[in-house]
């Protein structure tokens, strides 16, 4: 184990193929090529988490206690973490409130009022009327 060294990103970036694989979980920098053979979900799942931080990916699998001891042997130092990005949250851009209609609020609530009071009027009318003759 290389624990004293500190790696980059860019340096751990260079170690992405078959032949000379490396990943970055927790902080550490492991040399998984030896163990592209024997993982159980295949060399395409290591490949395909390096040049990034893969702790996420590690976790998100759920590995077991025994995976995890077996990450000791891998480990070739540790990673600079001011070379990792930054996770940025991603915020909805602002907009305006949006009216579909583009009519405003009081009409409305005056149309609320004032329908159904011209129906009632026009039903006692009728009512009225046809009563009278």
């Amino acid at each position: 184990m290389g624990e004293g060294k500190v790696y980059t990103l860019a340096e751990v970036s260079e170690h992405s193929n078959p032949k000379d694989c490396w990943l970055v979980i927790d902080g550490k920098v492991y040399d998984v090529t030896k163990f592209l053979e024997d993982h159980p979900g295949g060399d395409d799942v290591l490949l395909s988490a390096t040049g990034k931080d893969a702790t996420d990916d590690f976790e998100d699998v759920g590995h077991s206690t025994s995976a995890r001891a077996m990450m000791d042997e891998f480990c070739v130092g540790e990673i600079d973490s001011a070379t990792i990005p930054s996770k940025v949250k991603y915020t909805p851009p602002k907009q305006p409130h949006y009216n579909q209609d583009k009519t405003s609020e009081f009409i409305i609530k005056l149309l609320q009022f004032l329908v159904p009071l011209i129906i009632l009027s026009v039903a006692v009318g009728i009512r009225f009327y046809t009563k009278s003759a």
